[in-house]
């Protein structure tokens, strides 16, 4: 497995729409390899391919590690869909690998379904709520060329792109 490097705010790519890809193959799985272990480096609970410069509709998701499972469960979807999503609401706090030390509440649906291909090609569905319905959502959405910012207000979103930016600025002369 390899790390990939993570794209930070404000890339072009991170506002891109991924591309469905034909079947999972053994590309796809390396992709889900390598993308899984940056994003347990980072560390984080879940990676879009478009955070590390890829535009393949394939996320990775792990919050067994952030809810203090007692083992890594690692989920990989391609193509991953909402077909359901639960008219109740649920706020969280939410970051992004993406957009590094920024944090927010965004409100997503409470609880969703989705459909996608797993690590093997066969076609899955996957019912999440809490933690797990937030970071689905929230990965999906990098696929789309949305990120937890653009829930925002215009002003808050834009003081979160500064910080970030200044900050990798500052880490850039060191």
């Amino acid at each position: 497995m390899t790390q990939m490097k993570l794209i930070i705010i404000p890339d072009p790519v991170l506002k891109a729409v991924a591309k469905p890809v034909d079947r999972v193959d053994d590309d796809i799985r390396k992709i889900f390899d390598d993308m899984l272990e940056t994003m347990y480096e980072a560390p984080g609970i879940g990676l879009a391919a478009n955070q590390v410069n890829l535009l393949h509709r394939v996320i990775v998701m792990d919050t067994e590690v952030r809810e203090g499972g007692e083992g890594k469960k690692p989920v990989f979807m391609a193509n991953p869909e909402i077909i359901w999503a639960s008219e109740e609401p649920s706020t969280m706090e939410e970051g992004c690998l993406s957009i590094p030390g920024q944090f927010a509440d965004v409100t997503r649906p409470a609880k969703v379904r989705v459909r996608y291909l797993d690590y093997n090609n066969e076609q899955k569905e996957y019912e999440a709520a809490g933690l797990p319905a937030h970071c689905v959502q929230h990965e999906i959405d990098h696929l789309n060329g949305v990120l937890f910012v653009d829930y925002l207000s215009g002003l808050k979103r834009n003081m979160m792109i500064r910080r970030v930016q200044k900050m990798m600025k500052g880490s850039e002369s060191l």
